[in-house]
């Protein structure tokens, strides 16, 4: 568990009388397996969290066993249900002075121990989710989107996608703002279907003066999910290939769970459930277009893809290409 959501989850209990499990996951943005994990992580750790069955159950804490929110304003308690932010992108939301403020409140509010002084945790522990080396992003901010997305208002905003030719204008009905791997999204339905649009990608945006229409019984914490799992499982194109020992770990860094260790996908002992030779590791990489396997010429050699044909033929096409684009010029 992230220092962030344990203190996220700290505070949802002690706001609440009773929570049941779906309601703090989907609060937190993490799935049933995540939450009850933690929930037991917390009860390892001596924390009076119980679990009761039925129709009036839930989960609770003890009153007076959290965090004192009665210190707080209701701007404060709102800036403190953000999880999974960094301090960047707390300023990056306008967010960071009321989020400091609300934690010296409550820092200030805990009993100290007399013999054994103990840092506090923002003392000791910093969370950078930004990925390495990347450039400052364009596009408008996070916080200058979130009044309009707040007021629940329809957003007109042209969008620049890579697969388009050219932006193109596109009314949508936000969820609201969505950040993964260092990266804003504006998370939004289109004609009723979910999409995740980087901001940096929005050139223009403007409210539209008509209330969002939004499908029922869906929030941002569960589009947001269902789109990244999308993301990451729907492909259209499974390539067979061999990775170069010394390459599996930037691979798997880089393809996640599109790569899967040939085996994977038949419940066998996790020690023998990947072919493994003196070579290489057979895996299998899944791509949502063909086009997206350019990916892997990065790797060079390091990766042999062994099919389908038409994978190898590209890879074939994008090497040649590069080739005669870098072939030294005749000599008159």
């Amino acid at each position: 568990m992230t220092p962030d959501r344990f203190f996220s989850l700290m505070v949802l209990l002690a706001s609440r009388d009773a929570a049941t499990t779906q309601e703090l996951a989907s609060a937190l943005g993490v799935s049933l397996r995540t939450i009850t994990r933690d929930l037991n992580w917390l009860r390892d750790a001596g924390l009076p969290v119980t679990a009761q069955r039925g129709r009036l159950g839930g989960v609770t804490m003890l009153p007076g066993s959290g965090p004192d929110l009665t210190r707080l304003t209701p701007g404060e308690r709102d800036q403190l249900s953000l999880t999974g932010l960094d301090e960047k992108q707390r300023a990056e939301l306008d967010a960071s002075v009321e989020t400091r403020r609300a934690l010296s409140k409550l820092a200030a509010a805990q009993p100290r121990r007399v013999h054994e002084e103990i840092l506090p945790l923002t003392d000791v522990v910093h969370v950078d989710s930004r990925p390495w080396r990347r450039a400052r992003a364009s596009g408008p901010t996070p916080a200058s989107l979130i009044g309009a997305v707040r007021r629940g208002r329809r957003l007109r905003i042209e969008y620049d996608s890579p697969r388009e030719s050219g932006p193109r204008d596109l009314v949508v009905d936000p969820y609201g703002l969505f950040a993964k791997a260092g990266i804003w999204y504006l998370v939004a339905d289109r004609a009723r279907v979910p999409r995740m649009y980087r901001l940096e990608r929005i050139t223009t945006w403007q409210e539209v003066d008509r209330p969002r229409r939004i499908r029922e019984s869906q929030t941002l914490a569960t589009v947001a999910a269902a789109l990244v799992d999308q993301w990451e499982h729907d492909h259209a194109i499974e390539v067979s290939a061999t990775i170069d020992r010394t390459q599996i770990e930037r691979a798997q860094r880089i393809f996640g769970l599109r790569l899967v260790p040939d085996g994977h996908d038949h419940g066998h002992d996790q020690d023998h459930d990947h072919e493994e030779s003196a070579t290489g590791r057979k895996v299998t990489i899944r791509f949502p277009h063909l086009e997206d396997v350019r990916a892997l010429l990065p790797f060079g050699s390091a990766i042999t893809v062994h099919g389908p044909t038409e994978a190898r033929a590209h890879l074939r096409d994008l090497a040649t290409d590069l080739a005669q684009h870098y072939a030294p010029s005749p000599t008159p």
